[in-house]
């Protein structure tokens, strides 16, 4: 997958911060850690910094994003985060550190690609696309009120969708698209019920493809668009149909994680948060409370999501080999975690990657 690669030049070392954070979080971090050791002298010697954050670290100290954690990260190269738990009901004064971390560092571009691996290696992905979701505005402000009316409680929340925004997370799919063989853009919205919000975003995607300084860059690039629940519904009847989906930060969420169940588990599907100028690991799977700490959590979507920052960072050399590695452990299916339907634990399918790394 082609994305903006930062300069790799001249870098002796790679600064990385790790934030385990919560819950599964500490298993699987290790893993991704010890895919990037394992590759020697095809990246820079790494230099891993652990950094706090996340809801445990909030029960305890009553923030769950320490300053010095944003501080450090601004002197690493990039960075890897594990997982977060984020309560479904109100805890005052918390909130969520991960979406915190994309907000301080810029990291607009919530990259996810989504892959079945076929068993056969000269036979095409069945499933082969990148959901690019937009990762500071939508819902995702938490501008939230809460009023007693005559009839009860009332709730409200502020939806914000910017040009500025749109246009930039448009320019990242289309950036995206020009790099695989389909050069295909979905734009994914409601527009026909909330026709001023996604009705910027779609007419902003849109206008990326026409506007002067880009009309020639993209102009192989095919563009379609598709209303949020119909595109769920074509997913599961015809995932083959998409190749680049793009879409305001709530949808993209929603949709990469149905996504995953066309490959199998959220537990194969990496990310990166990025920006211009740092991009950030993450596994799109939760903390997984009810399997924490009993080594059974899938590793590949943080080891994944390790070759995918590499790639960004532009060494792709060393994310091939990661991703080989895991696509060979699939393909040959003997040490799998149980969520792929096998009885191998987290560090049985950590030192079979390992080995084929």
């Amino acid at each position: 997958m082609a994305l903006r690669a930062f300069s790799s030049t001249a870098r002796r070392f790679l600064r990385i911060g790790l934030i385990p954070a919560d819950g599964i979080g500490r298993e699987v971090l290790p893993a991704a850690r010890g895919a990037l050791l394992a590759l020697g002298s095809d990246i820079p010697k790494p230099e891993f910094i652990d950094l706090d954050a996340g809801f445990e670290y909030f029960t305890k100290h009553g923030e769950a994003l320490p300053e010095d954690t944003v501080r450090t990260l601004k002197e690493c190269d990039c960075a890897l985060f594990g997982a977060v738990s984020s309560p479904s009901h109100k805890v005052t004064g918390y909130s969520s550190p991960i979406v915190a971390l994309r907000k301080k560092l810029d990291l607009y571009a919530n990259i996810r690609p989504v892959i079945a691996v076929s068993k056969d290696p000269g036979e095409p992905a069945k499933v082969d696309m990148v959901v690019v979701r937009e990762n500071t505005e939508c819902l995702y402000v938490k501008q939230e009120t809460s009023t007693i009316t005559a009839n009860g409680k009332e709730a409200r929340a502020t939806r914000l969708i910017t040009e500025y925004a749109s246009r930039r997370i448009g320019k990242t799919a289309f950036d995206l698209a020009l790099g695989r063989p389909r050069k295909h853009v979905t734009i994914i919205h409601k527009s026909n019920v909330l026709s001023i919000t996604d009705g910027l975003f779609r007419e902003t995607v849109r206008s990326v493809q026409s506007s002067p300084e880009c009309k020639d860059k993209y102009a192989n690039v095919t563009v379609a668009e598709q209303l949020v629940d119909s595109a769920v519904y074509r997913l599961f009847r015809e995932p083959e149909i998409y190749d680049v989906l793009v879409a305001p930060n709530l949808y993209g969420d929603i949709l990469s994680d149905a996504a995953a169940a066309l490959v199998g588990s959220l537990g194969l599907v990496p990310s990166v948060n990025a920006g211009d100028n740092f991009v950030m690991g993450e596994p799109v799977h939760g903390s997984a409370p009810d399997i924490a700490g009993q080594n059974k959590a899938n590793p590949l979507a943080a080891i994944r999501s390790a070759a995918l920052m590499l790639r960004y960072l532009g060494y792709s050399d060393g994310a091939d080999r990661i991703d080989n590695a895991v696509n060979t452990v699939l393909r040959q299916g003997d040490v799998l975690t149980p969520d792929l339907g096998g009885k191998s634990s987290t560090q049985d399918v950590v030192d079979e990657v390992l080995k084929r790394i």
